[in-house]
């Protein structure tokens, strides 16, 4: 049966983000906020990750991930939100239409605004490019941890780990929980990607750290039965195991926005193309959490999500700059993206920074710059996956034609 709604805002997503700018808005007086989730439950990622912290900004205590979820479902349907699980979005088209398929059949929603918050995934097997067999028992963090918080199985009891991101420790935190003991984390850069002594985690659980290794062929018939590494020096060696749990590597899922041609995404973040309000190049879209890039925390993300929600409220009230003039934000090589990538020439406050990541270690001086003198310096160890933050207080930002940002080149 096909039927059509009509709402003030339409979340896609009910992670972290969604929930929190939805229970946002209506805290605002925005009368009609739904909330769709393809999932049976609400929540996001967080419900399968039953392992702390979770919480603590936002609610003042350490909690699960599940707890830390219900609390967002919670808190959102308090406020009014209408949460709808079981419904997938499948097309988005210009000024807020949503097509979204049902329990009942195809639904079209025509929203005012609405937000994505569709969070971010792991990079598979097949865009790794491993070789070797395909054996059952290659899986990564998420199916992990669906399989054991949400199935209550264990896909295998002694599996290698690829990755040091921080996930890779919340894989480790579940594996112990799970009674499951990994043989091996591996890296292929020289050095961890979590933070110090985040990363000293693995070796005080008693699983060995190799770094400079890659993962080269996986082996096995029916099961994952061994993996073949590549050492810092080339040489290779073979270890057994009965799983290979790929962590990391985190793409936007943008799928939606990739597919409809009035959104513009950026091949850097892998996101959509946004503003300082978190809106995007269609003025009735905005987005907000991991879908803008990958990846930010939870918390991260629903702080974010109540950022964007305030300048989405302001946009129904009339109260927002209109996006007819634009600032494009250009980055240089190894930075890998912004976010945002565009200002409107604006003191409506909106997100307070500029977010920025690097493809490779680098040391220097990183530089904003208006293509004639510079507006903002900063020197330092600059690391991948670490989060790097040019704040937008500067009024110079907002009358600029355009900002550059790279790294100065040595004299």
């Amino acid at each position: 049966m096909n039927t059509e709604i009509h709402c003030d805002v339409a979340v896609v997503g009910s992670g972290p983000a969604g929930l929190s700018a939805a229970t946002a808005l209506r805290q605002a007086g925005v009368n009609r906020v739904l909330v769709f989730e393809r999932e049976p439950e609400a929540g996001g990622i967080p419900r399968h990750c039953a392992h702390p912290p979770y919480g603590v900004r936002e609610y003042g205590r350490l909690m699960t991930g599940p707890r830390y979820a219900q609390r967002n479902v919670a808190a959102a349907e308090a406020a009014g939100v209408d949460i709808r699980t079981r419904h997938t979005v499948v097309a988005l088209h210009p000024g807020g239409a949503l097509d979204l398929a049902t329990p009942d059949g195809m639904l079209r929603v025509v929203a005012k605004r609405v937000l994505l918050t569709t969070g971010a995934r792991e990079t598979p097997r097949s865009a790794r490019l491993i070789s070797g067999d395909r054996p059952v028992g290659v899986i990564n963090t998420a199916t992990l941890q669906s399989a054991l918080y949400l199935e209550h199985f264990k896909p295998f009891e002694a599996p290698l780990i690829v990755g040091t991101e921080l996930v890779s420790l919340s894989a480790v935190m579940s594996c112990r929980r799970a009674g499951i003991r990994p043989v091996a984390v591996v890296e292929p850069n020289p050095r961890p990607t979590a933070r110090w002594p985040l990363t000293l985690f693995p070796r005080l659980c008693g699983i060995p750290l190799h770094l400079n290794t890659e993962l080269a062929a996986i082996y096995g018939r029916e099961r994952v039965e061994g993996v073949q590494l590549a050492g810092p020096d080339g040489a290779r060696s073979t270890i057994a195991c009965d799983g290979v749990l790929l962590t990391g590597r985190f793409t936007s899922e943008s799928s939606l926005a990739r597919l409809a041609p009035h959104l513009s995404v950026d091949a850097g973040s892998s996101g959509p193309v946004v503003d300082q309000y978190g809106r995007c190049s269609d003025p009735a879209y905005y987005a907000a959490g991991n879908v803008l890039r990958p990846i930010e925390t939870a918390g991260w993300s629903w702080r974010e999500g109540r950022a964007i929600a305030g300048c989405i409220a302001a946009d129904l009230a009339c109260d927002l700059p209109a996006a007819s003039e634009v600032i494009p934000i250009h980055v240089q090589s190894p930075l890998k993206y912004c976010v945002p990538q565009r200002l409107v020439p604006s003191t409506h406050s909106g997100l307070a920074e500029l977010q920025l990541r690097v493809v490779e270690p680098v040391r220097g001086t990183l530089m904003v710059s208006d293509g004639l003198r510079p507006l903002w310096r900063a020197s330092g160890a600059f690391l991948p996956e670490r989060r790097i933050r040019v704040p937008l207080g500067d009024p110079a930002f907002l009358s600029a034609t355009a900002l550059d940002i790279g790294f100065e080149s040595s004299p």
